[in-house]
């Protein structure tokens, strides 16, 4: 399969390569944004499974961002209080391996907003990458 771009990185169709078919549009348009939409998905089950089984990480989030409003912050990086959990886990605690993996950040993020509505925006998130490859379609 080739995927076809245009010079300025436009999407203008997919080329099966076994049968040379050349798809319209909007076949090739609805062929990847089913497929972004099955991996974003996929993504979700694999963090929302590591969160379930990690608790805690989800729980010193939700301290440490508290901390960050209390102090009278607008916005505040989700990577930093990310990286502070990391910290404490790693440096302070001299526990097992304990990884987060970078693409489970903005998830937590999203999961605050939406739990605490009322600190919408307060980390400025960019689109999840399959979300911005579907808008670009």
């Amino acid at each position: 399969m080739v995927v076809h771009w245009d010079k300025d990185k436009y999407f203008t169709g997919i080329e099966f390569t076994g049968d040379r078919r050349r798809m319209s549009y909007l076949e090739s348009t609805d062929i990847l944004t089913k497929s972004l939409k099955k991996s974003l998905h996929e993504r979700k089950v694999k963090w929302w499974g590591w969160h379930k089984k990690n608790p805690l990480v989800y729980e010193l989030f939700e301290k440490y961002t508290f901390d960050a409003i209390e102090s009278g912050r607008k916005h505040y990086s989700h990577w930093a209080i990310i990286n502070r959990i990391r910290w404490d886990r790693e440096i302070e605690t001299q526990g097992s391996d304990f990884k987060i993996s970078n693409d489970y950040i903005g998830f937590y993020a999203r999961l605050f907003h939406a739990q605490h509505p009322e600190h919408d925006g307060f980390f400025r998130l960019k689109q999840l990458k399959e979300e911005a490859l579907m808008e670009s379609l």
